[in-house]
Formats: structure tokens, sequence, C-alpha cells
């Protein structure tokens, strides 16, 4: 399987990474399954987090045994040192491991950096030296803040949404990462839903230009598995067929639109921002009639209870009008009633 080099950190990792957030919605029985195929067949990279449920556990029931022959990382949220050690020590004992390769601030607001006040870094350090954690990374959805943290040459990787729907700004990140030795972690290859075709978007990433991206895809079903690892059989090569439908998909997605994140959540008034404010994408990329049953119809009336308190907006790391969003995919909502 093609690897990838992640910069200084000096780890070769599978071009194609798995994803472990969809796991948590799958049992044990079948993420361990799922999670052991693909290391057989020649993944050796999972990305997972803390704040993804049970997922952790799945992958130290899946990985106990053959740790020291493929490449963790997980992330913390945490907001204080005390919080940082509690969720260390909780992602260790989940992971089954005595040790994690890149441990990762989780999306944080801010750049940790040594002597702040929350001490987050500090903590990371110290974990290092103690040989708990191996790399120091971070993962973001804010271009400030990405960008800080690479001009700080604090951190190792960098992991960030980036897709064939990626902004010019956002494809800086990834070359400012390769500039600076630092290994990019690309998220959201599949733009949260929005891109269907997965051959397009591997055969963009497999670009020489972005020899240095690893990318993970978020797998849930054994056959979104066999899907990516066939293309390591096969490479899908970017040819005019797929990249009229990468052109397409640009035209149709520019501008803003809610890319599905949901670090908006959870909402006052009840209303499942992360699906809600892409609705009118949703029903135009995908199958009609799952939208538009009694239960999403009463999901998107919420909106219309909508308080315009603005946390959603504050929160949104794409900088969106998040209240007029949903308002407005309301309306286009209740023309195909």
């Amino acid at each position: 399987m093609q690897k990838v080099r992640l910069g200084k950190t000096e780890l070769e990792v599978s071009k194609n990474g798995f994803g472990a957030l969809p796991i948590q919605r799958i049992s044990k029985k079948e993420a361990v399954y799922l999670l052991q195929k693909a290391f057989y067949h020649g993944i050796n990279y999972f990305d997972t987090a803390r704040a993804y449920s049970d997922s952790e556990e799945k992958l130290g029931a899946a990985f106990s045994y053959t740790r020291d022959k493929l490449i963790i990382s997980t992330k913390t949220a945490a907001q204080t040192a005390e919080e940082f050690w509690k969720d260390l020590d909780e992602s260790l004992l989940k992971l089954q491991t005595d040790y994690i390769d890149i441990y990762q601030f989780h999306n944080p607001a801010f750049c940790p950096k040594p002597g702040d006040e929350t001490g987050l870094y500090d903590a990371a350090l110290k974990a290092k030296e103690q040989g708990k954690i191996r790399h120091i990374g971070i993962t973001n959805h804010r271009l400030a803040v990405a960008e800080e943290a690479i001009a700080s040459g604090l951190y190792e990787t960098m992991q960030f949404p980036f897709s064939y729907l990626a902004a010019e700004a956002d494809i800086r990140v990834v070359e400012l990462c390769k500039e600076a030795d630092m290994g990019f972690i690309a998220m959201k290859g599949l733009s949260g839903g929005l891109i269907h075709n997965s051959a397009a978007a591997f055969a963009f990433m497999a670009q020489p230009q972005y020899a240095h991206v690893a990318p993970i895809w978020g797998i849930q079903k054994e056959k979104e598995l066999d899907e990516f690892l066939s293309y390591e059989v096969c490479p899908p090569v970017l040819a005019k067929e797929l990249q009229a439908e990468i052109d397409g998909d640009r035209k149709e997605l520019s501008g803003d639109f809610c890319r599905g994140c949901g670090y908006c959540m959870p909402c006052p008034a009840g209303i499942e921002i992360n699906n809600c404010a892409r609705m009118s994408l949703m029903l135009r990329r995908a199958p009609q009639e799952a939208w538009l049953s009694p239960e999403w119809q009463a999901k998107m009336q919420k909106i219309d209870g909508c308080m315009h308190c603005n946390k959603c907006k504050k929160k949104c790391p794409y900088g969106l009008d998040t209240p007029a969003l949903l308002a407005k995919n309301y309306e286009d909502y209740k023309t195909f009633l």
C-alpha cells in the first residue's frame, strides 16, 4: 500500500487512513472485524478521539495484540491541564496501550502554547517526556488557528478539512504544512457527505502535489472499506470524466454552505443544525424521500423556534451566518412538500 511520510514525525502511514468516528455507530463485533480487515489489507493508520464515545474502546479490542505494527492518533478537547491528564489516561486505558503515536488537541478555538494560562501544551510536553505520547498534533477547522499553529513550529502534525472543494486559503494550509515539514492529515475528504464519488476524491488526493497529504476516510460499512482498498489495487486516475465531475461539484458547491461539522451543536432550540443548515444540498444530492419524512419535517419545523441567540454563528469555524442559513434552507425545504 502507498505510504505517506508524516513530516518531521518520520512516521510512514498508509495513504488510506481509517477514520474511526463512524464505528461508534456499529457493534463492537462489527467494528473489530472492520478494523482488523483494514489492517490485514495494509492500512496501518487509525484516527479516533476521546469524544467519539466507544471508538477508542473498539480500537483497543481490535489491536491490543499487534500495537507495534500500527499508528494510532487520538484527540483531547481538554480546556485545562487537569482535563488533559484525565483524557489521556482514559484514552490509554480504552486503547489498551501504554503510548499514543500522535496526540492531538481537538479543534481548539486558540493555539495552545508553552506557558499559556491553560497549561495544555506544557502538559503535552510532559506526557511526551514520559513516553505516553510520541508526537504532538493539532486538529482544526479555523483557518486562523491552523495558520498560527503552523507558524509556531510547536506541532508535528495538522489535521484539517481538505477535499477537492477546498478554497484557495485551505489549499494554502496544505502548502504551508509541506514547507514546514509538518505532517498533514486530511479530514472530511468527502466534505461531510457532499462528495458522492469517492474515486474522484481519492484521485484528487493522489496528485503529485499532495503526495505529503494523508487522508483519513470515515468508515462504517464493509463496502466502504472495500471501495477504498480497491483504489490501492486499481488507482482511479484524474482523467476527463472524473475531472468533469469535480468541476461540476465545485460549481454547485461554491460559496457559503454548511459542511456538517457539528461544532455549532447543541442548539438551545433543539435544532439539528448540522443537517438542517445544509438541507437544500442534501435534497438535491441524495434521494429526497428520506429527507421528506414526517420525522424530518418535524426537525425542520424547529427552525421556526430559532431564538437568534447567535451561539451557533459564534461557534461556526467557517464564519457562516448560521441562523440566516437555517431560515433559507427551511424556506427551500417547504417548496418540496
